[in-house]
This record gives C-alpha cells, structure tokens and sequence, in this order.
C-alpha cells in the first residue's frame, strides 16, 4: 500500500510525464531520502518538465541554471555586493537558492562551475566570503546532461558523481504514451495543470519520519556486502564508495516509506542498487557504458548473500 501523499504527487507529477511510474517513483524516493539525481539522456524526454512538475506538486520553489562553459561559480551560488546606500556588503542569493534545481547540461560548464554545486549537495548551504548560507528545505539538484553529444563538454568527477544519490533515464515514451501526449497538448502545456498536493511543512516531516523507518542489523550489513561486492569484481577499477552505502540505505528507507511500511527489507536495498550505485562505479575498460556498469551491479548483487528477513509491514 503506497503512502497516500505519495500516490497524490506521483499522480501530479505523471500528468507532464506519460507512462514513466517507474522513473516518477525513483526521483519522489530520492527527494524524500535528501538526495540529487542525474538525469542522462536524450534531449526532449522531459527531464526539465519533470523537475518543474515536483516542484509544483509539493509547494516548492523552482530554478533552472543552464551550464554554459562562461558560467562562473557566483552565477550559481550569488555574490555579495557593496550596498553605498546602506554602507555595508549585501549578499544577493543566486538560483542555487530554492528547493529544486534544475542543471540543464551540468557538463557543458568547467570543472570550477560545476564544483560550487559540492558544498550545496552535501552540507545543504552555501558559504559566500566567509558568511555561511543555509539553502531551503527540501534541497534537491536535479542534474541533466546528454550522454550522445559530448563535444565541448567536461566529464564530471568522480567526486561530483558521487554526490548524486542515483542516475537514471527517462527514454523514449511507448507509441500509447506519445500518442497520448500529441493529444493533450494541442492548446495547453500539461504543467499548467499541475495542483500543489502537499505543502512544504507536510513534506518535511514525512521526510523526518522516512527517517525513522526500523533497519535491521542484517539489512545493514546485507547493504554493505552489496557495496562491497562492486569493489572485488575484476572488471571495476573503482568501486562504489561509503558514501553509497550510507546514501543507498537512506534511498532504501525512503521507498519503504512510501510503500507504507515502517521497517526496511533486503528488496528496497536490491529494487534501488542499480540506480544508486552503478554511476559510481569506475571500469578498467576505458570504452565501458552506464550498461556494464549496471551489469557489475547486479553481479554484486548476486555474489551479496541476501539475509531471511519477514516482517508484516504496518500501513500508513
């Protein structure tokens, strides 16, 4: 049984993406968990039409940054400017300020641009000539790039990668799916449509009780044998980090919630290991795609002995 705020958003939500519950559900787990998510596909699938769709649905503010190799760090974060009216410096928030972000194209700008998002991502604050800034709550980076058109773009860092909680893709729409949309989207766009469904406050506790959700010691070290797995396998060069582990636990208790349960089973951690670790995952072969790297996720997968685990879930 999924939590009814959830089934609210994601109904929202699916108005401006036809035919992606699964893609929906992941992006709604990892708001819910603290997280960002990388967005790698195509243009024209909707990834920033599905960013702006959860921001409205929940209450919240929306920016978008479009990465250009000319964006300087303060275009994102904000600058501090001296006011001679009032004789004194005043800090002028940049977009980074507001509950989703959008990064259209994250790899287009240089690696100093694209390194003011870390201490955002991470510690949910920006800190502007020595002055400290706490970001809105919830904080969500939903970052895009295309992963076919690579010329003029920067590749991100490792660190950079690891601090997205998941990597997906949204793909093409079924025939049904795209006739569907041809159809309603004559006069009016979609998004127009969109209700907030759940206020800002509401989110925030669910994302406090989320938190709350009972993680059995043999899921925990079950969720460390997963991550450790993707380190041993002999065509990774580099495997998922602790970071992972703890940012796939979180992923995990988030869904658990959702689906009206207040304890975690091995399957949130197995259902979710593919989007959340496979981005971090570094292949000794140079010529490796997202695909063999979620190949060696599930191989970990298999080699992680899974821990008999049976509990009634207590709905919500």
């Amino acid at each position: 049984m999924t939590a009814e705020f959830a089934t609210a958003i994601e109904r929202e939500v699916a108005r401006v993406i036809d035919g992606k519950t699964e893609q929906i559900r992941t992006v709604l787990t990892v708001l819910l968990a603290g997280g960002h998510v990388l967005l790698e596909d195509v243009p024209g699938v909707g990834k920033t039409q599905l960013a702006r769709a959860f921001a409205v649905a929940i209450g919240g503010t929306v920016h978008r940054i479009q990465f250009t190799p000319d964006l300087l760090p303060s275009d994102i974060t904000g600058v501090t400017i001296y006011d001679s009216g009032q004789r004194s410096f005043q800090f002028h928030e940049g977009p980074v300020f507001s509950n989703i972000v959008i990064g259209d194209e994250i790899n287009r700008a240089s690696p100093k641009t694209q390194s003011a998002l870390l201490e955002c991502m991470e510690e949910g604050q920006v800190t502007i000539d020595g002055t400290t800034h706490v970001l809105p709550r919830p904080f969500m980076v939903i970052a895009t790039q295309n992963p076919f058109d690579m010329d003029g773009t920067f590749v991100l860092p490792e660190a950079q990668r690891d601090r997205f909680m998941a990597r997906l893709e949204i793909g093409y729409p079924d025939a049904s799916a795209e006739l569907a949309m041809v159809r309603s989207r004559h006069t009016n766009a979609p998004i127009d449509d969109i209700r907030t469904v759940i206020d800002l406050a509401d989110f925030s506790r669910h994302t406090e009780a989320s938190r709350t959700v009972h993680v059995d010691e043999r899921v925990e070290r079950y969720a460390v044998g997963i991550v450790r797995a993707t380190r041993d396998l002999p065509e990774v060069r580099l495997g998922a980090s602790p970071r992972s582990t703890l940012q796939l636990i979180r992923a995990a208790k988030a869904s658990a919630y959702i689906q009206g349960r207040d304890w975690m089973s091995p399957e949130d951690l197995r259902e979710l290991a593919p989007q959340i670790l496979s981005h971090r995952l570094v292949m000794r072969d140079g010529g490796a795609n997202y695909d063999d790297a979620t190949e060696a996720v599930h191989i970990a997968l298999a080699k992680a002995p899974v821990p008999p685990i049976s509990r009634v879930p207590a709905t919500r």
